[in-house]
């Protein structure tokens, strides 16, 4: 298939791992390279066509023009198809008819690897089969003898074991690109997973916190005055809820510190800390009740889920519900825990039901193998279930 420079492997830059080829992670210098190499290895032949210039004018001609051709290589890079077929022409009159080492196949040599590596490989088989076929018959033309076609047969094959050097070159970088790609995708994801870890924190710390004390506010307004003790009750539970708010808070971004730095993370949350989240419902008027009959520990992942799951239902509870009880109970059924959290509320509104705080429930309990599910009760309301894997906190 004819190269196309667009369809190139090559892009600028260092490396592949950030998606830029390989042609920017070598010096400048590496451009002269071969040219530099292939002057030097033709200068002794040109210096020799030129002395006996008088007796071989033809020689010195194909000499100077194959010695012309190394410069050519400085463009390979952009034009690897154009620049190999341009060095075979101007280089085979050379290689038919001059004797002794075959330095004029050096720029060559040097384009043929070039192009397969730089995906030009249609242009470099094409080439080296035209090397094959015009050289050998050039060579009986121009030489007049049979053993002339030696010398251009043994430098085509030597140039078809050539492309299959390319070929590993090239097949080697490819696998280079594609190991650093994924290395890049997986860094990525990770990158992803964590900002959507951080992100459900948050939302579930700010969304429950910014909730109560929003409720709280309002229950300390309307009785600012009739029942300033009740008032007071409300600002203390907004000062508890805030400090809370705050230490989980500085939990979560305790992920995004570097190691290196000694600032401790706050504990996560755990089931200990339900009740005194159900006393603050409590005090805005929520009757809640909270059963715990597990009989083992769960381990701190699934503690912690569960505490999130508790704790984003009752502030969707507090939000949408306008329930007036809500039903907790922690047990173990086989192999699951289970969290079951059921109110008499008129239940989530529809544009809540795909919400961010729903979509985290049900995350947390997948992450951790296990499900999470909302069905609306006979009577009105809505009940929240979750199961997970029984995880006991000896064996995490």
């Amino acid at each position: 298939m004819p190269w196309n420079p667009s369809a190139d492997t090559r892009t600028s830059g260092p490396g592949w791992a950030d998606g830029r080829g390989w042609q920017g992670r070598r010096p400048r210098g590496t451009i002269w390279f071969p040219v530099v190499l292939s002057v030097l290895l033709q200068f002794p032949g040109v210096l020799i066509a030129a002395h006996t210039a008088a007796a071989d004018p033809l020689t010195l001609a194909a000499v100077l023009v194959a010695f012309a051709a190394s410069f050519l290589l400085l463009l390979a890079r952009a034009y690897p198809g154009p620049v190999l077929v341009a060095i075979a022409v101007l280089c085979t009159p050379a290689i038919a008819i001059t004797m002794g080492p075959p330095l004029a196949a050096v720029p060559l040599a040097f384009a043929v690897v070039g192009a397969v590596v730089r995906s030009a490989r249609a242009w470099a088989w094409w080439t080296v089969a035209g090397v094959a076929v015009v050289g050998p018959l050039g060579a009986y033309l121009l030489v007049g003898r049979p053993e002339a076609v030696i010398r251009p047969l043994a430098i085509a094959l030597v140039l078809t074991l050539l492309v299959g050097v390319g070929e590993a070159i090239r097949g080697r970088r490819e696998r280079y690109r594609e190991v650093s790609r994924q290395i890049a995708a997986r860094r990525e994801s990770a990158a992803e997973a964590e900002r959507l870890r951080i992100a459900r924190e948050l939302h579930d710390v700010l969304a429950h916190s910014l909730s109560q004390i929003s409720v709280q506010a309002g229950v300390g307004l309307h009785l600012f005055d009739s029942r300033p003790d009740k008032a007071r009750e409300s600002l203390e539970a907004i000062k508890s809820v805030s400090s809370q708010a705050l230490e989980e808070v500085r939990g979560v971004l305790g992920f995004l510190r570097a190691e290196g730095y000694p600032a401790a993370r706050a504990p996560e949350p755990d089931l200990a800390r339900i009740p005194v989240l159900v006393e603050t419902y409590r005090r805005a008027g929520l009757d809640v009740t909270y059963d715990d009959a597990l009989t083992s520990a769960p381990s701190a992942a699934s503690q912690l889920a569960l505490y999130r799951i508790v704790q984003e239902s009752l502030t969707n509870i507090g939000r949408h519900a306008q329930a007036r009880t809500v039903a907790i109970r922690l047990a173990e059924e086989g192999a699951e825990f289970v969290l079951t959290i059921a109110d008499d509320g008129r239940g989530l509104p529809q544009s809540e039901t795909d919400g961010k705080g729903m979509i985290g429930m049900r995350e947390r309990a997948e992450l951790l193998g296990g499900r999470f599910e909302t069905r609306e009760t006979a009577g009105g309301g809505l009940t929240v279930e979750a199961r997970i894997p029984l995880r006991k906190a000896e064996d995490a």
